[in-house]
């Protein structure tokens, strides 16, 4: 049996949002140009084609609708959720076709990419208008409604494309369940701190429910990490923005390096520029050598942009600077 994370172990993926609007472009692209292609976000289409509304559309049993101030959960038959339904069906179809067309069907690794339950936690609102974060029953009903939707949208990839599913889960609104600042309804209102202990189990909830229906889990760490929670969480292996590490950040990133499989490293620019591979792997180098890595596992990172590609001016240039940042990370770990 093969292993659906070897493809990406010294490879090269994207976050997840393109730019543009055409579905069938991005899958197109993404399928051409990677060995490990991710079912494209196009969040610029608008409501519900960004992160969170995406996610909420994968909700099971729980509707949801916009409200003046958001995304607000327990509204039944929301034309938004509707509306988010269709996006990720046209985007599946588009990938499933641009899959076909490449002669890839029933081999290979695909990955998908949704907000994960701490940052839905944080961007959804309940019926009364407070963040889901501010109650932890409803936080609980978020976890098994997102585990059960996750587990139905893997089998449907895994389906169209006869491809092993790798899942990542975002988590850029980590630091603030965690720290208490969510924003509030009101000043006097505020969304009470989760501690990591369980917002690890939290999140591990709906980890172990996709592993167990037979698929991989990558946590992307696109703001400030939470380096207690994400050690508890059982996942595979996690994509980090590497040019926004802090030394704050060194223990809980050399631990990960060392005890996970696959780590992605994000250092392509969403702009492209004029600045050479080489310089555009240095954090990356850097990082390692400040914390004493050994320089040859960059031979089994994972290269990717960093976050913000939808307001890219394309994405082909990106990830060509992807595998060029690959080919300097490999060089320099045989020096």
């Amino acid at each position: 049996m093969s292993d659906p994370l070897a493809p990406l172990v010294g490879g090269v993926t994207g976050i997840g949002s393109v730019p543009g609007t055409d579905p069938r472009e991005a899958a197109a692209t993404v399928v051409g140009e990677l060995e490990v292609p991710f079912l494209p976000e196009l969040p610029n289409r608008g409501i519900g084609a960004d992160m969170i509304g995406r996610s909420a559309g994968l909700l099971v049993d729980i509707g949801f609708d916009v409200s003046t101030t958001g995304y607000r959960i327990g509204v039944p038959d929301g034309r938004v959720a509707r509306l988010a339904g269709d996006y990720l069906e046209r985007d599946l179809d588009a990938f499933e076709e641009a899959y076909e067309v490449a002669r890839r069907r029933g081999s290979g690794t695909v990955k998908a990419q949704v907000a994960g339950p701490l940052t839905l936690a944080a961007g959804l609102e309940l019926p009364n208008g407070h963040r889901v974060a501010r109650d932890r029953g409803a936080m609980r009903d978020i976890v098994a409604s997102l585990a059960e939707g996750l587990v139905r949208h893997v089998a449907d990839l895994r389906r169209r494309c006869g491809a092993d599913v790798v899942l990542q889960l975002d988590e850029p609104s980590m630091w603030a369940v965690v720290h208490g600042t969510v924003p509030a309804l009101t000043k006097l209102d505020p969304v009470r701190a989760v501690p990591a202990i369980e917002a690890a189990e939290l999140l591990a909830a709906v980890v172990d429910a996709v592993r167990d229906a037979g698929a991989p889990v990558l946590v992307h760490l696109c703001g400030r990490v939470v380096w207690d929670v994400v050690r508890r969480v059982p996942v595979d292996g996690a994509f980090v923005d590497v040019t926004r590490i802090a030394a704050a950040d060194y223990e809980g990133f050399g631990e990960l390096v060392e005890s996970r499989p696959v780590i992605g490293l994000g250092v392509a620019p969403t702009v492209p520029g004029r600045r050479s591979p080489a310089d555009l792997a240095a954090p990356a180098l850097r990082v390692y050598d400040e914390i004493g890595l050994p320089r040859r596992d960059l031979t089994r990172a994972t290269v990717t942009p960093v976050c913000g590609l939808a307001d890219s001016p394309g994405i082909r240039p990106i990830l060509d600077a992807c595998k060029e940042i690959r080919t300097v990370l490999a060089e320099a770990s045989v020096e």
